[in-house]
């Protein structure tokens, strides 16, 4: 199933990136997909990801696999991802930012990040608000040992996925206002919406491998 379901989403997705999402997935799981053709992982939290990396480091170096950390990174765990990780998507206030850029000038690298807006303005999620954006960006303008290659949100909740829509369309708006790489919005309920409206990066768990068991 896994395999199957892998090749429809990466030819139904066309030019745009699959990011795999396997928080609380199976070694064996995440090989099926690697070895079906997903081409980047993306995991919610850094210990979890960083115990299966070395269960897995074999097959990511086979299949050129990067490794995204796609979950809120809290301070004290800015060390073990920065470096570790290919991109961090969840970048969402200047104090993050700053203890990311401090480690990467650590380790003397480059950390590639995304800025993650709170497009719905919602007051239980994370992310920078919509209108804050370009200050934001411009108040990390200083940070030399971070890249911002673009943006992610994460549509409100709904049942129907058609309700995602005004917020897609309004990150791809501002998206527009940036020169960067990626737009990483849509998840198993809503990805086909964000497609539509521009996006260049998905992120999928469920549709991928089922429900997931906790």
């Amino acid at each position: 199933m896994i395999r199957q379901k892998i090749r429809e989403i990466l030819e139904e997705i066309g030019n745009a990136e699959l990011v795999t999402v396997t928080k609380s997935r199976s070694i064996e799981e995440i090989i099926e997909a690697i070895e079906a053709g997903a081409r980047i992982i993306g995991e919610n939290r850094v210990d979890e990801a960083r115990k299966k990396y070395g269960m897995l480091k074999d097959c990511l170096k086979k299949y050129n696999v990067g490794y995204h950390f796609i979950g809120h990174l809290q301070s004290n765990k800015v060390n073990k991802a920065v470096g570790f990780f290919d991109l961090i998507q969840s970048v969402d206030s200047v104090k993050l930012a700053e203890k990311i850029n401090k480690r990467a000038e650590e380790l003397e690298i480059v950390q590639d990040i995304l800025v993650q807006v709170n497009i719905g303005e919602e007051e239980q999620k994370y992310g920078v608000p919509p209108g804050e954006v370009s200050s934001f960006i411009g108040s990390l303008s200083g940070l030399g040992n971070i890249r911002i290659k673009g943006l992610m949100c994460i549509a409100p909740y709904s049942e129907n996925p058609e309700d995602a829509r005004p917020y897609f369309s309004r990150m791809k708006k501002i998206y527009r206002t940036f020169d960067f790489e990626y737009l990483s919005m849509g998840m198993t309920n809503d990805y086909r919406i964000a497609l539509e409206e521009g996006s260049n990066m998905v992120r999928i768990g469920t549709a991928i491998f089922g429900e997931r068991k906790y």
